[in-house]
């Protein structure tokens, strides 16, 4: 149960930095806010560490570095696509594969949930996929584009639950941090390709950072959350719950940006409910 909680909060927290990252990348180019939000997640997740403390394992620093690679792939996919694409189809799809990676590699490494948990992974998968479904043809175009960062969106975010649940417990919270920090790496590298390709010159205000930089925090409170839910559940159950944060992304796009929210996505949403109730039901 208390899995599922920490689980949940981290859902909520990756959908709403989404939301953010995705606005903020409609105003400037991805990189820059996916530079400045690691930066912001590096600071927060190392204080966190360090308040808490631990002594990290080399295996929890290695597969903290895995995750920073995993981490940093979706990152830059993710909020490509969303730049470019609606914030309604680009994030369910990564979540998809996001969940369904993992899941199976925990069925793999030997979990077996209850059957009415299992029950509620099923569900799980085709409700994310139901809200990425769009019903408007005019949506076609957007919608094709958003496909393949999607897709690698969720390879990279599979890969960063895998080896933060790999990384192991009794560590503290370093494997959060050194994953945002080796993240930091191929982000500041793109930006830096990025500004010395084009004219773009402008400074970072109050005003243009405080987007990237609360979806940096919003983040690293996910990951953080991310984590700890590892040490009392499942990877089976806890990566699929976290991957429904799509659903967050859409409410707030939706309330927000008023994004027409489709019936197909409309009955997705519910199915996320019930998923959710019948796993932590299990």
């Amino acid at each position: 149960m208390f899995a599922v909680i920490l689980a949940v909060i981290a859902a909520l927290a990756y959908g709403s930095s989404d939301f953010v990252a995705g606005v903020a990348s409609r105003r400037m180019h991805y990189a820059r806010v996916a530079v400045l939000g690691q930066l912001t997640a590096s600071v927060v997740t190392v204080t966190a560490s360090l308040v808490v403390g631990g002594h990290p394992s080399t295996a929890a620093i290695g597969w903290g570095a895995v995750g920073g690679i995993g981490g940093a792939l979706g990152t830059l996919a993710l909020y490509r696509g969303l730049a470019r694409g609606r914030i309604s189809v680009v994030a369910p799809l990564s979540g998809v594969v996001a969940a369904g990676v993992p899941a199976l590699v925990g069925l793999v490494l030997g979990e077996r949930p209850t059957v009415v948990a299992g029950v509620g992974l099923l569900l799980a998968l085709p409700a994310v996929w139901l809200v990425s479904t769009s019903a408007a043809p005019e949506q076609d175009q957007a919608r094709t584009s958003g496909v393949l960062d999607g897709v690698l969106a969720g390879l990279g975010f599979a890969l960063l639950f895998v080896a933060l649940q790999r990384a192991g417990d009794g560590v503290g919270l370093w494997p959060t941090a050194v994953e945002q920090v080796v993240s930091i790496v191929p982000v500041a590298a793109l930006y830096l390709v990025v500004r010395a390709r084009t004219t773009d010159r402008e400074r970072w205000t109050v005003r243009t950072a405080a987007g990237p930089a609360m979806a940096g925090a919003l983040g690293a409170v996910a990951v953080v959350f991310y984590f700890l839910a590892t040490h009392f559940g499942m990877l089976t159950v806890v990566a699929v719950l976290t991957s429904l944060y799509p659903a967050a992304t859409i409410a707030l796009a939706r309330f927000v940006l008023a994004e027409r929210i489709s019936r197909w996505q409309g009955a997705g949403l519910v199915l996320a409910g019930v998923a959710v109730a019948l796993i932590t039901a299990g």
